[in-house]
């Protein structure tokens, strides 16, 4: 929906007229038009709409973007265009914010590799802190991955082939070769069997508890 001016009569409108996608009729005038030759997807139209908004978030303003692919004369050559919605303080030119979501693919595929391959989201943590140290390396692990791509040696599964182009995947699996290496800064791990408890002298601190957040 986008949003009306204050007439000065009544209580003021929370939304304007409809904007639907399925539905060109209710679309206003763009805010601004761009059209551009891009080398992989030929003639690109893209279109800009502001002030618009959710109708359950009326207080959030947004921008919407439709992208579309067009032929030799200009037609729409996809049936299906490509919507984007743009919520933030500051939008990048035109030009330019359309590109970003081209690169989604290999994002999602990173968020995805850091929680099932990487365990990012495993740990348990008591303070946000510890929260965000732990994420701030997510980035450095993937970038040491990448660096030792060509110093690993493959390390296959019993049910993998061998292989001459590593994943990421395949790397880190490789990776326990490195560290047999040039060490690890890790402590060792502890000897199996009973424990030996609670050392005798050793003060016990209670673990800080965050408050608990209840929504209605």
């Amino acid at each position: 929906m986008n949003s009306q001016a204050y007439s000065g009569k009544g209580r003021p409108k929370k939304h304007g007229s409809k904007f639907k996608l399925n539905e060109p009729t209710t679309w206003c005038k763009p805010a601004s038009v761009f059209e551009v030759d891009d080398p992989k997807l030929q003639r690109v139209r893209v279109s800009l709409w502001k002030n618009l908004h959710f109708r359950k978030a009326a207080t959030r303003p947004m921008s919407l973007i439709k992208v579309e692919r067009l032929d030799e004369q200009g037609n729409q050559s996809i049936s299906k265009p490509l919507w984007l919605a743009w919520v933030g303080e500051e939008m990048p030119p035109l030009e330019e914010v359309w590109r970003l979501y081209l690169r989604r693919f290999t994002v999602d595929h990173w968020y995805r590799f850091l929680k099932q391959r990487l365990h990012w989201t495993v740990p348990k943590f008591s303070t946000p802190k510890q929260c965000e140290r732990w994420s701030d390396l997510m980035p450095l692990m993937t970038w040491e991955l990448w660096l030792a791509r060509d110093i690993v040696t493959d390390n296959p599964l019993p049910w993998q082939k061998s292989s001459d182009n590593f994943t990421p995947g395949r790397v880190a699996q490789a990776m326990g070769g490195v560290f047999a290496v040039i060490g690890t800064p890790t402590s060792s791990p502890k000897p199996r069997g009973k424990s030996p408890g609670w050392q005798t002298g050793k003060k016990r601190h209670r673990r800080n508890r965050c408050p608990i957040v209840k929504k209605q």
